[in-house]
């Protein structure tokens, strides 16, 4: 699953309207504050091991939003998202990504498929 171009066909949706693109940023960042916030909060109020199991879990989904978010800040800039959209299928793209985006409740999923395609990246490079 490439993490980036999730993120790009989720901003741009299925017509490409210029306000989705900031209305998924928002929740990208929303996601990624929202859910490390609540996650911590969760873990270091201690208590029963209920509570703070499920702020682990949160805090993992919450960092699923980290690639995401940086992804989609770079794709706001004039251009961006066009350029990183051009050449694909965007309705089969948009039908793949849809029922791929429910994999953001694994925690730490989305962060390590970003981290190995960044490692993949530095190998093929030297």
């Amino acid at each position: 699953m490439n993490v980036r171009q999730l993120a790009a066909v989720d901003m741009y949706g299925s017509i490409g309207v210029a306000w989705r693109r900031w209305l998924i940023l928002g929740e990208f960042l929303l996601g990624l504050v929202g859910g490390l916030a609540l996650g911590l909060y969760l873990i270091l109020r201690g208590g029963p091991p209920g509570p703070v199991v499920f702020g682990v879990w949160v805090l993992g989904a919450g960092l699923n939003y980290l690639p995401l978010a940086v992804h989609a800040l770079t794709l706001v800039a004039p251009g961006a998202l066009e350029r990183e959209l051009t050449g694909v299928d965007l309705p089969a793209t948009l039908r793949y990504y849809s029922v791929r985006q429910l994999w953001l409740v694994v925690p730490l999923l989305f962060l390590g498929l970003e981290l190995a395609r960044m490692i993949k990246g530095l190998r093929s490079s030297a």
